[in-house]
Parts: structure tokens; sequence; C-alpha cells
């Protein structure tokens, strides 16, 4: 339960799993349910693009999603993946939905192991392919 007093369903865990150690998906979106009690699963994809996922993101309403994000780092490295966790919160969301989400994100946030970077999304420039792989690629070589 969270601060809001919303609940993460037991689908959601799934979903999650499912991506992470299934591979089944490449993107999960979850939504609160109708009422606002439960963060429920809004729709799964296998969809490589990345453009399918960021057309799936609602202009005017807020989400939340999980992406299993490979990229390639130069060099002998190779190809990496890490599953990120997004907070859609558009500036043209309505100010209630703006405010339930961010109180329930903590919820799923945390429910969600193996996370391993959060994007925080105001506008479509902030989760474009490029300024999401420099925030994964920039912890890469550190580990």
């Amino acid at each position: 339960m969270s601060r809001s007093g919303i609940a993460v369903a037991d689908e959601s865990l799934k979903a999650f799993n499912d991506l992470k150690l299934g591979k089944k998906y490449k993107f999960v979106l979850y939504a609160l349910n109708d009422a606002k009690t439960e963060i429920i699963v809004k729709e799964t994809s296998k969809d490589e693009s990345y453009d399918t996922f960021l057309e799936k993101l609602p202009e005017n309403d807020c989400l939340y999603a999980v992406y299993d994000f490979e990229y390639e780092i130069s060099g002998t490295e190779g190809k990496r993946s890490k599953i990120i966790f997004f907070t859609w919160a558009p500036d043209t969301a309505p100010v209630r939905s703006k405010m339930v989400y961010a109180s329930s994100k903590d919820a799923l946030r945390r429910a969600l192991n193996g996370v391993s970077s959060d994007i925080q999304g105001t506008d479509f420039s902030e989760v474009a392919y490029e300024t999401v792989l420099e925030k994964v690629s920039r912890g890469a070589g550190s580990h």
C-alpha cells in the first residue's frame, strides 16, 4: 500500500516478472484503475521498436511503464539491457491525475525488484531514446 492507499495488483507484478525473467515482453504499461484504488496492467507489448513505446504514452494523461531497454556499448562489451521504470506525467495532464500518480508511484516502484533506472517524463524530450540511452549508459562503465 502506498501513502495514497493504492495497492499494486498481482497481475502488475506478474507482468513485470514476465518481462524481467521470462523476457516475454518488451514493455508493460501500468495505470490506475477507474476507482483509483489499484495499479493495474494497461497493456503489454513485445514490439521491439522504442517508437512504438513512445506512441503509447498518452498526451494528456499519466501512466507508469517498465521497459526492457537494450543498447550497445562501444568496444568489447556488446549488448546490454536494463529495465527502466518510467513515470509519465505530461504537463498537460489534469492536476488531480498528476497528484495521484505522484503519490502512488512508490507502491509500484518498491514492488518491482530489478529496475536499474528511473525516468521521470513530463514531455517527450525527456523520454526520447537518446535521453534515456545517455542516462543508462552513463553508469554502465562503472560496475
